[in-house]
């Protein structure tokens, strides 16, 4: 299985198409991803796992979310760390 995500990360150009979100406003999916990048970040780290599948996600939100909300340090990430995030991690 680990092959098939490196595989897979290393042919990635970008986000693929989500059935769960298929209007053309991809706000929703960047947050999704964002949201799941750190929710596998912490159950794989939980599990004393290692965390490269989680790339995937990381991957995905970087590619659709403008960068003014992913760059080095971010709002959500100020608001994850104060425990003000909106979403459950």
């Amino acid at each position: 299985m680990a092959e098939d995500i490196k595989a897979k990360l290393e042919k990635y150009r970008t986000a693929p198409f989500d059935s769960r979100f298929p209007n053309q406003n991809q706000t929703r999916n960047c947050w999704s991803n964002y949201v799941d990048y750190y929710r596998c970040q912490k159950a794989l780290d939980a599990k004393g796992l290692d965390t490269q599948p989680c790339e995937w996600y990381k991957r995905v939100y970087k590619s659709l979310c403008p960068i003014s909300w992913v760059n080095i340090r971010n709002k959500w990430d100020e608001q994850r760390e104060d425990g003000t995030f909106a979403g459950k991690i």
